[in-house]
């Protein structure tokens, strides 16, 4: 418990600039939990409730198509970054998305309820809760605009910046999915770079 508390309060210390009897106000209303690879943090067609930051492991959100059956990668949360389908987080409307564990991990998490309840009582959580929906506003459009704007390999290069290990710890065939190629595509790009580097 001291531990979840002490890599809780840095954490939002950095994020949104809390003083730490902000941090303490809260503290009891955030719950560790264990997640063992291959189960869920949220289902599709639930109200995500939860707002979780990911102490250890790697989340992927993906959807299912129900007519296919295909998986369709489009975010990655490891440590360090919190994980929530946020639009289902906020509106409290049945989440469209899986959140799954892909290695066996741990996340600290708080209810829509409590953290609502910080921000009626509390205006630093409120700005909090700005910054929140502003960090995943971003996430949103930063992948839409890669898509757009960006060749396969830089969007490839990006996803390292963004999780540095993340290649030794999935399969390869869930960072082709959320890139959008195939992967024998993925294999050239990463041979590319690696040749480059020499």
């Amino acid at each position: 418990m001291i531990e979840k508390n002490e890599i809780l309060t840095q954490y939002l210390r950095n994020f949104a600039e809390l003083t730490d009897k902000d941090i303490a106000e809260s503290l009891p209303l955030w719950k560790p939990r264990k997640i063992t690879k291959g189960d869920f943090f949220n289902m599709q067609s639930m109200v995500c409730n939860d707002l979780g930051l990911v102490v250890k492991g790697i989340f992927r959100i993906y959807y299912r198509d129900p007519n296919s059956d295909e998986e369709k990668n489009l975010f990655f949360f490891s440590e360090n970054q919190f994980v929530v389908s946020f639009r289902s987080f906020i509106s409290q409307n049945p989440c469209w998305y899986f959140i799954e564990a892909m290695e066996d991990s741990e996340v600290i998490f708080i209810s829509y309820q409590d953290l609502n309840g910080l921000y009626e009582t509390n205006p630093n959580w409120g700005k909090f809760g700005r910054l929140l929906a502003e960090t995943f506003f971003a996430y949103a459009q930063s992948r839409t605009e890669e898509f757009m704007f960006f060749s396969n390999e830089k969007r490839f290069q990006r996803l390292l910046e963004e999780h540095p290990n993340i290649v030794e710890r999935i399969p390869a065939y869930h960072i082709s999915s959320f890139l959008g190629i195939t992967n024998p595509s993925l294999s050239r790009i990463r041979k590319r770079l690696k040749d480059s580097q020499v």
